[in-house]
């Protein structure tokens, strides 16, 4: 089996690849009848010569190779026919701008398997960014309260080498007695919480957070439950009756925003759920978050301060609760928004190596041992030209229609 890791060709360009030097010197061992081949690449943050120096070729031709792999979309025109290719397709939710891309898989008679779409039995993902998209979306988020108020000069994620010198900046920082508050439980709130505890700050119950005041800074973290509460006054302790029947609940998040300063938001959000506060809730005069670092960023969906994702270049803007609309982020009225929708990016090198450890820990292996889990079978969006029959949803996307 030959395996080419393919240079990414997306712009803007991200330097990340899903197998580091030493994670794919790892995989060889462990699965030595794999032969390895790496796409020259002068972005990606590994250079070429660690991966030579680990005895890997590196090669401008990858075009014999049985299965690439990729982080990002690849180029139309850069799609080698009759392969097996994984990468983010952002196409399994019917991304209009990716519509062609799928066409032409199909008609390249391309095997596609999608990052997002490796799940276990029960749904859930495998592999993923999402740690680091809390990682750096927390960080963003004290950085972004630096430059509304003038109370420290983060430098930008991406100037820093790893999670360890984010987390040093964040140490140095003097924080005022503010309440944060964050969503989720998954991955990336994970990846946020670590940056609150790694800054010492204390985590309080719900009870705490929302009925008593401090003289510190403190967060809680929050679950579905926390932030839902059901229509007909009943209290059932169990997160699958509200992902089961998400509109038999309502938000019940305003307690929070009564209280809150700074929200993270890293959660993942199902369809058919409330939303966890909506223009009308901004305006209310009890509505108190100042800031809001949306590492989720649905835009113009739950979390209704976020108006559109914004970039590494520029990740900060300014929402004005009572006309809707985006305004100067230092303005007086301005709730703070940071919602930069591809976190990860700024965190490369981090960011590729725990995303090899997964995929060699729950992908390899299906290779070899009749994929007994059924892993790539879930995976897999293409064969044979067509779209298989878990995918057979996207035909109207396919078809244009």
């Amino acid at each position: 089996m030959k395996i080419g890791i393919i240079k990414e060709r997306k712009n803007p360009p991200d330097r990340r690849v899903v197998f580091s030097p030493e994670i794919l010197e790892k995989a060889q061992k462990e699965f030595p009848q794999i032969e390895f081949k790496i796409e020259s690449s002068d972005i990606r943050v590994f250079p070429d010569e660690n991966y030579s120096n680990r005895g890997f070729q590196v090669t401008e031709d990858i075009s014999d190779c049985d299965i690439l792999i990729g982080v990002k979309e690849v180029p139309i025109d850069d799609l080698i026919p009759n392969k097996k290719y994984f990468f983010f397709s952002h196409t399994i939710k019917k991304q209009p701008y990716n519509r062609k891309l799928l066409q032409a898989i199909l008609k390249e008679n391309i095997e596609l398997y999608d990052h997002e779409t490796i799940v276990n039995k029960e749904g859930f993902r495998l592999i993923g960014f999402g740690f680091y998209a809390g990682v750096v979306g927390a960080y963003n988020g004290f950085r972004a309260w630096g430059l509304k108020y003038n109370s420290w000069d983060l430098p930008k994620a991406e100037t820093l080498a790893d999670k360890k010198a984010l987390v040093l900046e964040l140490k140095a920082i003097k924080l005022p007695n503010i309440k944060i508050l964050l969503t989720g439980s998954g991955k990336v709130a994970n990846g946020a919480q670590e940056m609150l505890d790694a800054m010492n700050i204390k985590k309080v119950s719900v009870d705490t957070y929302i009925n008593e005041s401090s003289d510190e800074p403190v967060y809680c973290k929050i679950d579905v439950l926390d932030y839902n509460k059901r229509k007909d006054g009943n209290v059932i302790d169990d997160v699958f009756d509200f992902f089961n029947n998400p509109e038999d609940y309502d938000s019940d998040f305003m307690r929070f925003a009564k209280v809150t300063d700074f929200y993270i938001a890293g959660h993942f959000y199902g369809d058919g759920a409330p939303y966890l506060y909506t223009r009308e809730d901004v305006k209310l005069e009890d509505f108190k978050i100042k800031l809001v670092a949306d590492v989720s960023c649905d835009v113009d969906g739950p979390v209704a301060t976020t108006l559109r994702a914004s970039t590494i270049a520029d990740p900060v803007y300014g929402y004005n609760p009572q006309t809707e609309s985006e305004i100067d982020y230092k303005d007086e009225n301005a709730i703070t928004v940071m919602a930069v929708d591809n976190l990860p990016c700024e965190l490369p090198k981090d960011a590729s190596e725990g995303f090899g450890d997964m995929f060699l820990q729950s992908v390899i292996p299906a290779f070899f041992n009749n994929d007994e889990d059924g892993v790539l079978e879930r995976a897999k969006i293409t064969e044979n030209g067509m779209l298989t029959e878990r995918f057979s949803y996207l035909l109207d996307y396919v078809d244009n229609k």
